[in-house]
């Protein structure tokens, strides 16, 4: 549009993901506090010189000035990045420690599945994914705990929450055996389908407990108690979500702490170059480099 002129405004946002753009710029990818999820370009950031340093790293919380409609009604929807401040940059604390760093990508591509369109806003979801990040960051819960902690109630802010304490069918209340992710959570035994799977009962005890946040209960379970409720909530996001989440099988659940030691270079790096070393076109389409 002749003599448009982009409006400025500012907001504070979690970094999701970033995508290199041409020779020195970065597409970044944002859920914000008031605009919902939105991308943006940070110009120079490549450069040794750039003002922008290392704020715009996955999993940081920042505050931003960024240059667009901030409806996107006008204008490119690719938005620019005019300044940055960082609040808390989560991710310098993952660098060296493989679970928390995997479990922290499966938390921001679940942000981005969760939003699918730009600029909705979502609120409650960004403080849960500023809050899951801050616990990670912390350490005071097993990284499994955390990541199954956020994605259950990810799904209950998208309507996909598992029933736990009623019968997903018919609705008859009690801590029935079977669990199903077609029929939507627990299911009576009058309603189970073929195949429902039968977790212990302390499974779905620490569902409810993540999902309520009562951590005195999920601090306290066993190892395989954690692993089978990973499992469930793994699939009854991705059933929900009709596509898998590529991060999810990098997560390190051998062990309730955090590890120090990152793989070597793999299949699973590759995996994770989406939140660092994805190419981008002009139009802002995401495009992996051929090795």
């Amino acid at each position: 549009m002749a003599g448009y002129r982009r409006q400025l405004y500012r907001d504070d946002a979690v970094v999701l993901r970033v995508q290199k753009l041409g020779e020195s710029d970065r597409i970044i990818t944002l859920l914000t506090r008031r605009h919902g999820r939105l991308r943006a370009v940070a110009r120079g950031i490549r450069r040794t010189t750039s003002k922008f340093g290392a704020r715009l790293e996955p999993f940081g919380h920042v505050d931003l000035q960024l240059a667009g409609d901030p409806k996107g009604n006008l204008g490119s929807s690719l938005h620019t990045v005019s300044q940055v401040e960082g609040i808390d940059l989560y991710g310098k604390r993952f660098l060296g420690d493989y679970p928390r760093y995997t479990a922290a990508s499966a938390i921001a591509e679940t942000a981005e599945r969760l939003t699918p369109v730009e600029r909705e806003p979502s609120l409650r979801l960004f403080q849960l994914t500023v809050g899951a990040l801050k616990a990670l960051s912390r350490g005071e819960h097993a990284t499994t705990l955390v990541l199954d902690a956020y994605l259950l109630r990810g799904m209950a802010l998208a309507g996909w929450a598992p029933a736990l304490i009623a019968c997903a069918v018919c609705g008859t209340p009690g801590r029935h055996r079977a669990f199903s992710v077609p029929a939507g959570g627990a299911v009576c035994p009058d309603c189970r389908p073929p195949g429902a799977a039968h977790p212990a009962p302390a499974t779905i005890d620490l569902m409810s407990a993540l999902t309520t946040g009562d951590w005195v209960i999920a601090d306290a379970t066993e190892t395989g108690v954690r692993r089978e409720c990973s499992g469930l909530v793994a699939a009854h996001l991705q059933w929900h979500l009709e596509r898998a989440l590529r991060s999810l099988p990098l997560v390190d659940r051998g062990s309730s702490a955090a590890g120090t030691v990152p793989p070597p270079g793999g299949a699973g790096a590759a995996m994770l170059r989406p939140h660092g070393d994805v190419e981008a076109g002009a139009d802002g389409a995401s495009r992996e480099r051929a090795e």
